[in-house]
């Protein structure tokens, strides 16, 4: 935007060599303007009132939020329940109510606008990492990950451990349990009673059993007991952090919840029981984004297609109630289909998914 006095000048110079014999087009082009902008200022008084554009008044679009839909976003967004949830998951929770009140985008230009976009939780940003090879899950019990944690005892130096085992294509905790002490009986008692309980013996093609390098999950007793099951085992690369990612990244959601105790557990009881707690909320009430933001239990149980379906259609209704408020279509809310352990190309992951085994979209 160029200001009056400066378009005077350039107006002026420009004058002046047209009366020393130059060019009109050549004498805009050296001054940095076009033959049409100079006419336009001289036809619109642009060289008298200035650019009119910083004072002109813009009227509000038809389609806009109103301030009652604005104070509705607001007020649910400062729920309880939603505290400490971003829109991205407020969003897909209203929808499976059937509310639909604005987009993820609008709850966020809202909240911003009242200075609500504070960052929630204790967490930095993730860094990217190298995408390795990995192996790919199409359906429930066919890759699981499992890892052990340290929780905090209030006593200095005393420790009890977390075990769990995740189902890496729906996200759910499918076996935990939670001792004083570390040991490798530990570990095979869990892998026996998660497959009891997940129906292995009646399965023909057992899951894949991915951990880390840890001297608790490759001992003697472990690959047995996996042996005995039918259960394959595999383990993270050497001096890789990143191979098991699912269950890392379960056990940072874990301690950085507000009910965590950041004084560490009084007894053993007591880690057991948050253990439970924490399991139930993060398989049947979180909304997982890695998932299109439903329960890991619905999508254990088969129940996300439906659920997505039924988004995706209030989305569409929400849009033909005001066509204007959407710039291209509705939000994306196709079901996940393959899962891999560690990213990978589309072409690798697509070698190892069968025709009958692709989800149809949800739109």
């Amino acid at each position: 935007m160029i200001g009056l006095e400066d378009r005077q000048s350039l107006a002026r110079d420009i004058n002046e060599a047209q009366e020393a014999g130059a060019r009109l087009e050549q004498a805009c082009e050296t001054a940095g303007i076009s033959v049409r902008t100079l006419q336009r200022w001289k036809a619109g008084h642009g060289l008298v009132a200035g650019d009119g554009r910083p004072a002109a008044i813009h009227p509000t679009p038809a389609h806009s939020l109103t301030p009652a839909e604005r104070g509705e976003i607001l007020r649910v967004a400062n729920e309880p329940r939603f505290a400490d949830m971003p829109p991205a998951r407020i969003v897909p929770m209203l929808a499976d109510e059937g509310v639909y009140i604005a987009s993820e985008s609008s709850f966020h230009r809202v909240l911003r606008a009242h200075g609500q976009t504070r960052h929630r939780g204790r967490a930095s940003a993730p860094r990217p990492s190298r995408p390795p090879t990995t192996h790919v899950a199409t359906a429930t019990r066919q890759l699981w990950c499992w890892d052990m944690t340290f929780l905090p005892a209030t006593i200095t130096g005393r420790w009890f451990y977390l075990y769990l085992i995740l189902d890496v294509y729906s996200r759910k905790v499918v076996g935990f349990e939670v001792h004083d002490t570390d040991a490798a009986d530990h570990a095979a008692h869990l892998v026996k009673r998660t497959a009891l309980a997940e129906g292995l013996h009646a399965m023909a093609d057992k899951p894949v059993l991915h951990g880390d390098n840890g001297a608790t999950l490759k001992a003697t007793t472990v690959l047995a007991m996996l042996h005995w099951l039918g259960v394959k085992p595999s383990y993270s690369r050497p001096r890789v952090s990143d191979d098991n990612a699912f269950v890392e990244s379960l056990f940072r959601t874990a301690k950085y919840r507000p009910e965590f105790p950041s004084e560490g557990f009084a007894g053993l009881d007591e880690a057991r029981s948050w253990a439970a707690r924490f399991v139930h909320w993060y398989n049947h009430e979180h909304r997982h984004s890695g998932i299109r933001y439903v329960s890991p239990a619905q999508r254990h149980a088969g129940q996300d297609m439906s659920i997505l379906a039924a988004r995706h259609a209030l989305y569409c209704e929400a849009r033909d109630r005001h066509p204007r408020r959407w710039s291209r279509g509705t939000r994306n809310w196709t079901p996940i289909g393959a899962v891999t352990l560690n990213p990978e190309r589309d072409v690798v992951v697509a070698a190892h998914v069968p025709a009958r085994n692709k989800q149809p979209l949800a739109a």
